[in-house]
């Protein structure tokens, strides 16, 4: 007899339950026990849609997306001088086509993954179809242009597909076809400031909203794409808004004119927009992100300790939004974004006060204390927001 049943027989003996309860207890847990077979069942005839792949296979997917892809380019390459404009502008027609063929036939057989890998390569090609088209016919060039195709092309895909590596090629592309625009249109380094500012600060901010992406309750294949897209080019471009004074020293300050304000409006409309499309009413931790990325490059431009305390009050605020969110990988950002800031200040504030020697044991100290205490917190706040899951 299954535990259950044995224990319905000691409370009938004890006469803690009579029969028309002890009924009831045993239609309860029968329903239970055939609810889970059927769930077993269904685990054990479709296996594939319950669960993920192995990393064998999605190693072996990525590198022989990338080496097919790469070896097609390098076919069309190693020729092109041969091919008359016709055969190239067939070559590139059918480099598209066939991709996405490909894609359509895994799909219709149910190898959903090879269907992603095949239209992802589809939409590669696009970009690379829409570049070469435009050397065949001699256009005329303007480059922006073409990443604005690519990037629209990328953006009907997902449309189509609904699938991660379509979103992640569309939110690479398009703030590079806006960032194109800019600066082919109003980027000079030696005339104003600004015109730096709402670049980097666009950017910045923009990876900050890819970056908070995934939530405690909202996670998928594409908001973990967005995720690593934002991560990567997070440092880069907190960085150079920190040190813009180096970057552009011959640059003078001047008022916002309308293409600055037009500029800022969408440097950082688009990404609250987009931030509300992924967090709805969680967004306000987005406003507060863009009010320190708008305050950054002025508080930088002081060449003071403020712009330290500043980018250290950052890394803090990133670790709090990470804990309040569940989100291991803010936690880690942030710390690394704390542990650059103390090491920049030490080098650039500390170590050329100290003679040689000191200056060294300083450093030592630094990266052996520090390190070993920003390890610590890190374990202990990621332990945190485990716990809360």
């Amino acid at each position: 007899m299954r535990e259950w049943e044995l224990a319905i027989e000691r409370w009938r003996n004890a006469n803690l339950i009579d029969a028309a309860a002890a009924d009831r207890i045993r239609a309860f847990e029968e329903s239970r026990t055939s609810d889970v077979v059927s769930e077993v069942a269904t685990e054990t005839a479709v296996p594939d849609q319950r669960a993920g792949l192995r990393w064998p296979a999605i190693v072996a997917l990525v590198f022989g997306g990338l080496m097919l892809g790469a070896g097609v380019l390098l076919f069309v390459a190693a020729h092109w001088d041969n091919m008359s404009p016709a055969e190239r502008f067939t070559l590139v027609v059918a480099m598209v086509a066939i991709f996405h063929g490909a894609g359509a036939f895994f799909s219709a057989r149910n190898s959903e993954t090879l269907a992603i890998v095949m239209h992802g390569l589809g939409t590669a090609s696009l970009g690379a179809g829409i570049f070469l088209a435009g050397q065949i016919f001699n256009l005329q060039a303007h480059w922006p242009s073409g990443v604005m195709l690519w990037a629209a092309g990328a953006w009907i895909g997902y449309g189509l597909r609904r699938d991660w590596v379509q979103l992640a090629m569309a939110a690479i592309l398009t703030p590079f076809w806006l960032a194109g625009e800019w600066i082919e249109s109003f980027f000079k380094f030696d005339q104003d400031i600004h015109t730096f500012r709402v670049l980097a600060e666009g950017m910045l901010f923009l990876a900050l909203t890819y970056f908070a992406a995934r939530t405690r309750d909202l996670d998928s294949p594409a908001r973990r794409a967005l995720v690593w897209i934002g991560g990567i080019a997070f440092l880069p471009w907190a960085v150079a808004l920190a040190v813009e004074r180096e970057i552009i020293s011959s640059a003078r300050w001047q008022p916002l004119g309308t293409r600055e304000i037009v500029g800022y409006a969408v440097a950082f409309g688009l990404p609250l927009a987009l931030a509300w499309w992924l967090r709805k009413r969680d967004m306000w931790m987005n406003v507060i992100a863009a009010g320190w990325v708008a305050l950054l490059a002025s508080i930088a431009a002081q060449r003071g300790v403020g712009v330290y305390a500043w980018c250290a009050l950052g890394a803090a605020g990133l670790v709090a939004w990470g804990i309040r969110d569940a989100r291991g990988e803010r936690i880690n950002m942030g710390m690394a974004g704390f542990a650059s800031t103390l090491f920049a200040f030490y080098f650039s504030e500390v170590m050329d006060k100290l003679d040689r020697s000191a200056s060294l044991v300083g450093l030592g100290v630094l990266f052996l204390a520090g390190g070993w205490a920003l390890e610590k917190m890190r374990r202990r706040f990621v332990a945190r927001t485990r716990e809360g899951l």
